[in-house]
C-alpha cells in the first residue's frame, strides 16, 4: 500500500521535522488504538504512554505536549469518556511532566483512544530505529507476554470457567503487572542514556508494541545485512502458559505488545556497564541476545533460550 502511494520508506517509530535555520529536529508520533481494559483512567494512561513512548525510542528526552484523540459512540457514559481524559492527564502532567495542548472528540461506534504528541532535540543526539553492527548486545527494559496476560484479564471477568487451571491470585498478580508495564513510560530510559556526555555506542533503538519483540528487531535489522539471535525472554509469569492454552505465538516472540520496553542494541564492549547502570537507575533490563551474520534479516530464537518469568518491574 505505501510503496502504491508512493510513502514507502526506511521504518522508524516517530516522525523527525527540521526546524528551520536551527540544529533542532521536532520529532512527532500519533497513534489510535481501541481499548483493551475496562477502567476509563486506566485506558487513558495506556494510551497516553503508548503515543508518548514513540518519542523516547527517538531518543527525544522530553515531550513538548499531547493532542488527544477521542472516538466515542453517542451513548457513552460521560463518566467514561472523563475518566479516559483524566488518566491521559495525569500520565502526562504526573508522569512524565508534560502537558496536554489541545485534541479532538468525534463520535464513533467503537471507542478510540490516542492522540499526537511531539518533543525537540537536538538533530544529533536522535538514535534511529536502524545502524545495528555485528557482535551488538540486545537489552530490553521490559518483560514481554502483554497479550496473553490481557487475554486473560477479559476471561477472567467474561468467561473465567476457561482459567479455573490457572490461580486466580497470580492470574491478578499478572495483570497488575501487565498494566505497570503499559502505564510506564520509557523517558528514564532516555534520561539515562543522556547522562552520557557520547552515547554513540547505542547503535539502533526501538520500543517493543505492536509487531512484538521478534518482529520489532527485525525492523532494526533494515538495511544492515545482519541478523539477531535471543538468548534470553524475559517475560510476565505465566504468560508463556497462557500463550500455549490460548493459541499466541510466544515461543517465537511474536505476540504482540502495547507500550513496551526499549530494545537496544549496544555496543558489546558497553553493554554490561550501561545495563548496570539503567539498574542502578532503577530500571529493570536484560540482556537479550546478539546481533550476528548468519543470513541477512533473520530473527531466531536458541535452542538453548533462557525463559526468565518475571513477576515485578
Amino acid at each position: 500500500m505505501l510503496e502504491k502511494t508512493g510513502l514507502a520508506g526506511d521504518i522508524e517509530d516517530a516522525a523527525i521535522v527540521h526546524v528551520p535555520n536551527t540544529d533542532i529536529v521536532q520529532v512527532k508520533n500519533l497513534d489510535i488504538f481501541t481499548p483493551i481494559v475496562d477502567e476509563p483512567e486506566v485506558m487513558g494512561q495506556i494510551a497516553a504512554c503508548n503515543v508518548t513512548n514513540d518519542i523516547f525510542a527517538m531518543n527525544v528526552p522530553d515531550i513538548s505536549g499531547m493532542l488527544i484523540f477521542l472516538g466515542i459512540s453517542t451513548n457513552t457514559p460521560m463518566e467514561v469518556a472523563e475518566g479516559i481524559l483524566a488518566g491521559i492527564k495525569y500520565y502526562m502532567e504526573k508522569k512524565i511532566h508534560s502537558k496536554v495542548v489541545g485534541g479532538h472528540t468525534i463520535y464513533s461506534e467503537w471507542p478510540l483512544i490516542g492522540g499526537e504528541a511531539s518533543g525537540f532535540v537536538h538533530k544529533d543526539a536522535i538514535i534511529r530505529k536502524q545502524g545495528v553492527k555485528k557482535g551488538d548486545r540486545l537489552i530490553l527494559t521490559k518483560p514481554i507476554g502483554i497479550q496473553p496476560v490481557m487475554a486473560a484479564y477479559r476471561l477472567l471477568k467474561d468467561f473465567p470457567e476457561m482459567l479455573e487451571a490457572y490461580s486466580k491470585n497470580q492470574l491478578k498478580k499478572s495483570i497488575d503487572l501487565a498494566i505497570k508495564i503499559m502505564t510506564t513510560p520509557n523517558q528514564d530510559v532516555v534520561k539515562t542514556i543522556h547522562s552520557f556526555d557520547n552515547f554513540s555506542f547505542i547503535h539502533a533503538m526501538t520500543d517493543i508494541t505492536g509487531f512484538g519483540l521478534a518482529g520489532h528487531l527485525s525492523e532494526i535489522l533494515q538495511n544492515s545485512n545482519l541478523s539477531a539471535i535471543i538468548e534470553t525472554i524475559p517475560s510476565i509469569k505465566l504468560s508463556d502458559r497462557l500463550s500455549k492454552d490460548l493459541g499466541y505465538d510466544f515461543d517465537e516472540c511474536k505476540c504482540a505488545e502495547t507500550a513496551g520496553g526499549m530494545l537496544m542494541a549496544i555496543e558489546p564492549l558497553k553493554a554490561e556497564e550501561f545495563s548496570n547502570i539503567l539498574s542502578d537507575n532503577g530500571i529493570s533490563n536484560w540482556i537479550l541476545g546478539t546481533i550476528d551474520a548468519v543470513s541477512p534479516g533473520l530473527v531466531r530464537i536458541s535452542e538453548n533460550v533462557e525463559n526468565i518469568e518475571i513477576t515485578k518491574l
